[in-house]
């Protein structure tokens, strides 16, 4: 009877909503792509193949095919026998891995929408089922489970376009034993969005984190940090947005706590998480007015509550975020200068240290279990990992027939390795980040000018590359999803993302030795190397992640965004239409149409096939 039923579901797959490998398409090009993607959607089936990369399209809903019942069914089974689903490219991933005794990786690539959180999960919640129990085995299971709660509390938040949008990259790694058996785990983070801590645009929220506690916290705990209702906190009241549709914030911060219970966190350090996100909020509230062209703090009330929280003096956070110590050298000496600010760049200080707090806090949960530099630096790491997938389904594919002397005639297709090397690259020409690195190096103070200097720059050293230009505001990169512009208007200053050492003395200062240890940098030695910047910090992470990727054998889903409403069964043709040719599905389908369906290593196959190689030696 299983069988039968796997067949009904297969057929009428095929028959009623479109195919499901598009590798079978009669037409290869953009409007076929995208027909047999909406069939498929408006029957609910939101998984296709392109060969063994699989294309996922937000449904917006749950659906009822991610059960034990398919867990079991996709379970050692070929991609052919069952229609397309996740959990078919998980069982492959995991398989591969204990046959081949080869790293393994997924590589989810789409934009914010599309999906890719979810996906993630459910690769982790099959691996998890299928993986081996036992008393250590399952704990190691549930730390890996329970890190998605606290991670998407911690670095999750409502934008226009994404209720539940990441606002940091992750790569998650897990290890396994010889048997198949998970025995460890581990997550890197790049890039958070620090500036959400201190602003949002209309109709978005900062991280969900600071909704669940105002929401859940208890009595005893709303007492002891001194925590309202959010329209109270400068950090959250610009954007006017307080609370997500369909999303219980009291709820979530019950599955937060428990998630920092499961990954270790004692009840101490539980307490000390919360009171560094409290305090955060305090600090948003201190503002400062002028006198005589200096900062004066408006109402030193303010600095009550987040003193308390940080175990710090409240006359010493009253200083260091209204003046600041400049070394000065003259005739071989070093001399301290005591310079007083002006309110913005005492905001500037306020904001610096609101964003290392919390940026260091979630580092710190990561290794225990409109900014427009940042989007320039998520479109460079997008770009990245377009570029793995351009490399091993596009380009390697069809230099491996060309070298196994097969007739072969080129697939076209835009290789972005140009853009990366426009963003990234170091010499002749230097590339944007190399530019931009060499102007805050420059930098004095606030650097005023900064910015024009930069686009100055590009435009003498770049602008001549075709796939950048000009524009009243800043400049232009042609990425390989499109035109994307960049307001140059404090560029330099988010690069240099400048903390203060005063800033880092005054933390170093605690009573309490958890903020203590987020700030453990040696101030001394710091002073005689260039401070680093946003960009290097990315360009090495991107560059480390590739390396990593590439050591792997790969998998890919390509994450489609069906509309901009979120809304089950609405299809934006135009939409769906831009993001098939950006992803390059139509290479994709050509390069694996006219290449073969089936292909192995020799000493793979060989490895696999030796002992009946040498049955069939016996039996002649």
């Amino acid at each position: 009877q299983g069988s039968k039923e796997k067949y009904h579901w297969q057929t009428q797959n095929v028959k009623v909503s479109g195919v499901d490998d598009m590798v079978l398409l009669s037409k290869i090009n953009e409007d076929a792509i995208t027909d047999n993607l909406k069939k498929r959607y408006m029957d609910d089936y939101i998984f296709t193949y392109i060969g063994s990369v699989l294309i996922s399209v937000n449904p917006f809903k749950q659906l009822p095919y991610f059960t034990d019942r398919e867990v079991e069914l996709y379970q050692g089974a070929a991609q052919y026998e069952n229609p397309p689903h996740i959990y078919a490219l998980a069982d492959n991933m995991y398989r591969n891995m204990m046959i081949d005794t080869e790293n393994q990786c997924v590589i989810i690539s789409g934009e914010s929408g599309a999906g890719k959180t979810v996906a993630a999960k459910y690769i982790m919640s099959y691996v998890s089922k299928v993986s081996g129990g036992g008393a250590k085995v399952q704990h190691v299971k549930d730390i890996i489970l329970q890190s998605n709660p606290l991670l998407e509390a911690f670095g999750n938040a409502k934008t226009v376009r994404n209720n539940n949008s990441s606002r940091f990259g992750k790569y998650f790694e897990i290890q396994f034993s010889r048997g198949g058996e998970p025995d460890g785990g581990k997550i890197s983070n790049f890039l958070l969005e620090k500036s959400r801590v201190v602003s949002q645009n209309q109709g978005e929220r900062s991280f969900h984190i600071y909704y669940q506690l105002l929401d859940g916290a208890s009595k005893e705990q709303r007492e002891n940090l001194g925590v309202t209702t959010a329209d109270y906190y400068f950090y959250l009241n610009q954007s006017a947005t307080f609370t997500v549709e369909d999303v219980s914030d009291k709820k979530d911060f019950a599955e937060t706590m428990e998630a920092m219970a499961v990954i270790g966190l004692t009840d101490l350090e539980q307490e000390a998480v919360l009171q560094l996100v409290a305090a955060v909020l305090h600090l948003g509230n201190i503002s400062f007015r002028e006198e005589n062209n200096y900062a004066m703090v408006e109402s030193e009330d303010f600095l009550a509550f987040p003193s308390y929280l940080l175990g710090i003096s409240q006359e010493g956070l009253c200083s260091k975020l209204t003046s600041r110590n400049m070394d000065s050298k003259w005739g071989g000496k070093t001399e301290s200068i005591a310079v007083t600010l002006n309110t913005e760049q005492a905001s500037f200080s306020r904001d610096a240290l609101s964003k290392a707090l919390y940026s260091r806090l979630f580092d710190f949960l990561v290794v225990t279990g409109t900014t427009y530099t940042h989007q320039f630096c998520i479109n460079f790491v997008n770009e990245k990992l377009q570029q793995i997938f351009i490399e091993l389904t596009l380009k390697a594919e069809q230099e491996e027939y060309v070298q196994e002397g097969i007739r072969w005639t080129p697939i076209d297709y835009f290789n972005n390795k140009v853009v990366c090397d426009l963003i990234e690259s170091k010499l002749n020409p230097p590339g944007i980040m190399s530019i931009l690195d060499d102007v805050c190096a420059t930098m004095h103070a606030k650097g005023e000018g900064a910015d024009m200097t930069l686009l100055q720059k590009l435009q003498g050293g770049i602008g001549s590359n075709q796939h950048f230009s000009s524009w009243n505001k800043g400049f232009i990169v042609h990425h390989y999803a499109g035109k994307v512009s960049y307001d140059v208007n404090g560029f330099c200053e988010r690069n240099r993302d400048v903390l203060f050492n005063d800033i880092i003395e005054l933390m170093q200062s605690s009573e309490f030795a958890f903020i203590k240890n987020l700030f453990p940098e040696n101030l001394e030695a710091e002073k005689r190397g260039r401070p680093s910047t946003v960009s290097t910090k990315i360009k090495k992470q991107a560059n480390n992640l590739v390396q990593t990727l590439m050591k792997c054998t790969p998998h890919y889903i390509r994450c489609i965004k069906p509309n901009e409403t979120k809304r089950a069964r609405d299809w934006e043709e135009s939409r769906v239409r831009h993001q098939v040719e950006y992803l390059g599905l139509r290479e994709n389908i050509r390069v694996r149409r006219a290449g073969y369906a089936y292909r192995r290593a020799f000493a793979k196959f060989l490895q696999r096939s030796e002992v009946t190689v040498e049955h069939a030696g016996m039996a002649e």
